[in-house]
């Protein structure tokens, strides 16, 4: 069932894994979770799983932006914005999104405040994910304050109507 380019692909793990029952799905599930950290940490967020879904991301995120100099580690944009990518492939909660995003430009800002860094391409990857992260609360507090009126039983009018002005 391998597709034309000789390359398996989702269509062909997708053929698979109807023959699994689900003693054989769980099993597979199981050596993926010990095959890798990164399974781990998904499957955590996935699952709801640990008292703080964004700590693994946090720590990556810290990690690659805030390098120890003093044992000569590098930074790196690129590995840096990584956990944000997987915890959006992971579950994506809004939320927690906007809650990595601005992790990542304390961290950036943090980083570079304390050893003045001189490279164009970390400020401007700061640049654009402070700009993420502003839209992505922005969204946040419109969905919020949508939703909260609606558990009030609230219509966006009706302020409107009592001089309050308009959502």
């Amino acid at each position: 069932m391998a597709t034309k380019k000789g390359k398996p692909g989702w269509r062909d793990v997708k053929g698979a894994l109807v023959d699994f029952d689900r003693a054989g799905l769980l099993a597979l599930v199981q050596d993926m979770y010990a095959a890798s950290k990164d399974n781990q940490v998904f499957l955590h967020a996935r699952l709801g799983l640990g008292a703080d879904a964004l700590e693994p991301y946090r720590v990556v995120i810290e990690r690659w932006l805030c390098p120890d100099v003093y044992k000569n580690q590098d930074y790196s944009v690129a590995k840096a914005k990584k956990p944000i990518a997987d915890y959006k492939k992971a579950i994506g909660l809004p939320v927690g999104l906007a809650e990595l995003m601005v992790f990542y430009c304390e961290q950036a800002t943090g980083f570079s405040a304390e050893f003045g860094l001189d490279d164009d391409a970390y400020y401007g990857a700061l640049v654009r994910m402070f700009e993420q992260a502003l839209t992505m609360v922005a969204g946040l507090a419109r969905a919020a304050a949508r939703d909260l009126s609606r558990a009030a039983g609230c219509r966006p009018r009706d302020g409107a109507e009592r001089g309050l002005g308009r959502w």
